[in-house]
């Protein structure tokens, strides 16, 4: 058997896969090139480790099983470092992600270096058994199955958002009987009024109204709502923060942004397709006691 041409076949199936998984996206990570270098010379060593573990244990090289629980062991420690990066990188953003979406975006990273592993390994053991044909096949079949991991529920599966007014009742800045803050300087109300925009989220049933009843899936939509329009906060001026607070009774979410871009057709687009957050994510309705709840 040619396991040369496995291994080799392997390593650019696992390559091209770890590239396709790279997001370079409005979350500004990894979008400095040195993190995109970073990332698919880590991609190469997962696709190299997949791409010798069928061909080693041919070949009865059964230490090949070792390099596996190492390299476990390393992406493990990429997770430490991407959190590590990213909560450095929160010190100094004006509207923070979260400890939730920082968390996240860490183990996204390391969850791609094992599919990068598995896809090597998968196209490796194909063109050793089967040959280029079906490993080809099975490579666009593991992609398809890589783009839909990638994409993950957002928040517009699992909820509504529709476009309310902002008001004042007094110095309180409320949305639909939400309250959000109190803004005590009346040109600054002003300019809420004027320039600010408010939606509220509806949840389209209980495990929508649990997954926005977490702080880091909100924090999370009012970074991305921040980062894709832009945000008049500037440091000293929490009367501009972005905010989303909920109605106790109903468990809508409301959101008030002072935004650059003032156009709700893209906040709508923007929070409809913010992530839903692994740590956020709550399914009340699949439990027998939770479907009783609702009723």
């Amino acid at each position: 058997m040619d396991y040369h041409t496995g291994i080799v076949g392997g390593l650019i199936a696992g390559v091209l896969a770890r590239i396709i998984m790279l997001r370079l996206d409005y979350r500004q990570y990894p979008t400095y090139p040195h993190d995109v270098i970073t990332h698919i010379a880590l991609g190469f060593i997962a696709s190299l480790i997949g791409a010798v573990f069928i061909p080693a244990l041919m070949l009865k090289e059964y230490t090949a099983v070792t390099f596996l629980a190492v390299a476990a062991e390393q992406f493990r420690n990429v997770r430490n470092m991407e959190r590590e990066t990213l909560s450095k990188l929160e010190e100094n953003e004006i509207v923070p992600r979260g400890i939730d979406y920082v968390e996240g975006i860490a183990r996204t990273f390391e969850a791609r270096n094992y599919l990068t592993i598995f896809t090597a390994l998968v196209v490796s053991g194909f063109i050793v058994w089967l040959g280029w044909i079906y490993a080809t096949a099975v490579f666009v079949l593991i992609l398809i199955i890589v783009c839909y991991l990638k994409t993950g529920k957002v928040v517009g599966d699992i909820a509504e958002v529709v476009l309310e007014q902002l008001y004042f009742d007094g110095p309180f800045l409320k949305i639909s009987d939400i309250y959000l803050m109190n803004v005590g300087y009346p040109p600054d109300r002003e300019k809420i009024l004027a320039e600010g925009m408010g939606v509220l989220i509806k949840p389209k049933n209980d495990n929508g109204r649990a997954i926005l009843h977490n702080l880091g899936q909100r924090q999370a939509i009012v970074h991305t709502a921040a980062a894709l329009l832009g945000t008049k906060r500037e440091v000293g001026e929490p009367e501009f923060t972005p905010l989303a607070r909920k109605n106790i009774d109903t468990g809508e979410i409301g959101l008030f942004i002072l935004p650059l871009e003032k156009d709700f057709e893209c906040l709508r687009k923007v929070i409809e397709r913010t992530p839903v957050l692994e740590s956020a994510s709550r399914k009340p309705l699949d439990s027998k006691a939770g479907r009783i709840a609702a009723d």
